[in-house]
């Protein structure tokens, strides 16, 4: 067994760990290199199918080309996909101008509330890494927020020697994490050996190409030669840039994504 199949594997594991532990359980898509990677691992773990809804938040600020890549597979592949919208943030004209730390909260965290809120989920499953940025590393691959979904990182059940946690109080909210212990390269190379369809906005345009898909009036491309995956690969193995380098909402305050994370924040 290779570093990948080891990955693949405990990944699985957790799929199934969850699947059978909790009920009322959905997978967070956000269209991104790593969500897309875990929705194969799911449909690995299920033999072709995902026995439990997918759940998009659209903020409205998505480039063209990300929800074209989601409608196109969600149809090829059968999806249960639900996306969600917060009407809210719309009819109070919250926006980026008016504050990033605002604009995410409303869009991305109470949007995702309302939706499980409305479907009744005690559990999410998400594609975040530990590699990603600070706040990430100090999850667990099985963590558990409070009713109102809120995060204490600082009391966090141990899981040590790969055994997790899965018992808890019912009205515990579960935050799943099968691809914790992968690398931002590691997701690379298994998209590579799997041929995973990704979007076309990873590869570089006119010496420029997005590392991390988000909002587009908070996420700028970095520069980049990179065209294929091969050529991705390679860029990572050198570079000294952070993954999230383009993504606004990691720049704008001290601590911000550890103060959006601790409010529900994917």
């Amino acid at each position: 067994m290779n570093h990948l199949d080891a990955l693949e594997s405990q990944s699985i594991y957790i799929f199934r760990e969850a699947f059978r532990h909790f009920e009322d359980i959905a997978m967070l898509w956000s269209i991104g290199k790593d969500s897309t990677a875990l929705l194969w691992l799911a449909r690995k773990a299920f033999f072709g199918r995902v026995p439990f809804p997918l759940v998009h938040i659209d903020t409205t600020y998505k480039p063209a080309e990300l929800i074209a890549f989601r409608d196109h597979y969600a149809r090829e592949w059968g999806l249960n996909l639900i996306v969600h919208t917060n009407a809210d943030a719309d009819a109070q004209a919250i926006t980026p101008d008016k504050g990033r730390f605002e604009c995410c909260t409303a869009r991305k965290t109470k949007g995702l509330q309302q939706v499980i809120d409305r479907e009744g989920f005690k559990g999410v499953i998400l594609g975040i890494r530990r590699d990603e940025e600070g706040s990430r590393a100090k999850e667990r691959f099985f963590s558990p927020r409070d009713a109102n979904f809120e995060w204490d990182f600082r009391d966090q059940p141990p899981e040590l020697w790969d055994q997790f946690n899965t018992t808890f109080s019912r009205d515990t909210h579960i935050r799943i994490h099968p691809l914790l212990h992968w690398t931002e390269l590691d997701i690379w190379e298994y998209t590579k050996r799997e041929n995973i369809p990704v979007c076309p906005l990873y590869f570089a345009n006119n010496g420029k190409r997005f590392r991390s898909l988000g909002c587009w009036p908070c996420n700028m491309p970095i520069s980049s030669n990179a065209r294929t995956i091969d050529e991705i690969v390679a860029e990572l193995k050198v570079t000294k840039t952070p993954e999230r380098a383009g993504r606004a909402q990691d720049h704008e305050k001290a601590y911000m994504m550890q103060k959006l994370r601790t409010l529900g924040y994917m």
